[in-house]
């Protein structure tokens, strides 16, 4: 008897020391919440514990130390977890090491300190990212004009760029709502803001923000951007010293022939585009191509992730883990970018074939990196003034929010020699 029970232990004592490994699964099939799985991988990290992601394996699982706090966090964040052994563990492992598989694994060594530049009065709900981060329980710090001229910036690893207007045209919302309470104080604001900082005017002051962001990336920053956040910045940039605004912006006459004027050369992403003159228009440039989408209805609005070699090419793959390569499109001020004005040096990673427009895209800037990803909230089609909030729990696995926290764990991977 005594020694039939010492077997018995023996045999789940052996079994308890094998199981030392967690495996997070992120296929659609086995994950019941892909969005909170980002929350655990990022809070293991921020305990100094290395995960391991598991590029192109079932959609981009993650490895993790087993132990009981984590298999707890797991259960309490309603994240699905497989407890695997150490042999279980290495065979994957070994597997996705096959030069057979376009698959690879991607070490994750330290939680990256995040900062959201948004307005101070700007609810969670005002963006998409900030909702990704807030449902993922990761935390990040809000930092806007103040702090970005007072180089703050060097203290974050990665900024998200909230739907800014850096252009000083206060978001083309001209045409719609300029006789509305809250433009007409959100302009007030934003005037006051720049003269505290010293500027004449919004666009001033904006463009000095620009070029701070710029350098910030320049010297090894990740930065992420979403919908006019995108094209705004960039064309901030090209005009550089040159007054791009019509009187009821900022008081004076733009400068003419602007167009002409402008420094491609300066921009991080877009090349050759038209400015929209007219201040009634709700548009900044020839880059977006929401008005030129008559031919994507919403029933058939999707996008294709690309599909990169995971050995040689482990930035754009880590960018486009999902469980599936079909996104469901949304619109935004800024829904996507025309592929012909886009700079050589930027890879799209996603893209609507039947509007042959890039959806989202990622470069590299000096020593940094930048992805834009157009539109406002994945789940929201056409987000409008005044809509109200999308409610994540309702979409815990979704795609589309799935690529804003891919970027969220880019900065923390192990640095490889690049072999491309």
């Amino acid at each position: 008897m005594h020694r039939r029970f010492f077997s018995l232990f023996f045999v789940l004592f052996t079994l308890q020391i094998s199981a030392s490994s967690i495996l997070i699964p992120m296929d659609a099939d086995t994950q019941k919440n892909h969005l909170k799985a980002y929350g655990i991988t990022y809070w293991m990290l921020s305990k100094q514990q290395k995960v391991q992601w598991l590029l192109n394996y079932r959609g981009g699982s993650f490895l993790l130390p087993d132990g009981d706090s984590v298999r707890k966090e797991c259960q309490i964040r309603g994240v699905s977890f497989e407890v695997i052994s150490d042999s279980e563990a290495n065979r994957i492992l070994d597997e996705i090491s096959s030069p057979s598989k376009n698959q690879d694994a991607v070490i994750l060594e330290k939680a990256p300190k995040i900062a959201v530049y948004s307005p101070k009065g700007n609810q969670p709900w005002d963006d998409a990212v900030t909702m990704a981060l807030t449902y993922a329980e990761i935390p990040y710090v809000t930092v806007y004009d103040e702090e970005v001229l007072d180089d703050k910036l060097a203290l974050y690893d990665w900024l998200h760029l909230h739907h800014e207007d850096f252009t000083g045209q206060y978001g083309k919302f001209y045409g719609a709502y300029r006789a509305t309470p809250w433009y007409i104080d959100s302009k007030k604001e934003s005037e006051k803001l720049a003269r505290k900082l010293g500027y004449d005017k919004v666009s001033e002051e904006k463009g000095a923000v620009a070029l701070k962001i710029r350098n910030y990336v320049i010297g090894g920053g990740f930065m992420f951007a979403m919908c006019s956040a995108t094209d705004s910045f960039d064309i901030a940039l090209a005009a550089d010293g040159v007054d791009i605004c019509e009187p009821m912006f900022d008081g004076d006459a733009s400068d003419p022939n602007y167009q002409a004027s402008l420094d491609f050369n300066n921009t991080f992403a877009f090349k050759d585009f038209i400015l929209e003159r007219s201040p009634l228009k709700y548009e900044f440039s020839s880059i977006d191509m929401t008005s030129k989408r008559g031919n994507v209805p919403k029933e058939s609005d999707y996008f294709s992730l690309m599909d990169f070699s995971a050995k040689w090419d482990p930035v754009p793959t880590m960018l486009c883990q999902n469980h599936t390569a079909l996104v469901k499109g949304f619109m935004g001020q800024t829904t996507a970018f025309n592929r012909n004005q886009l700079k050589p040096t930027v890879l799209v990673l996603g893209e609507n074939k039947l509007n042959e427009e890039a959806r989202y895209i990622h470069g590299i800037k000096g020593k940094g990196f930048f992805t834009f990803y157009g539109g406002h909230d994945p789940e929201d089609y056409q987000h409008r003034v005044g809509d109200p909030k999308t409610e994540l729990e309702l979409h815990p696995t979704s795609p589309g929010y799935r690529l804003i926290l891919n970027n969220v764990l880019f900065p923390a991977a192990k640095k490889k020699k690049q072999k491309t």
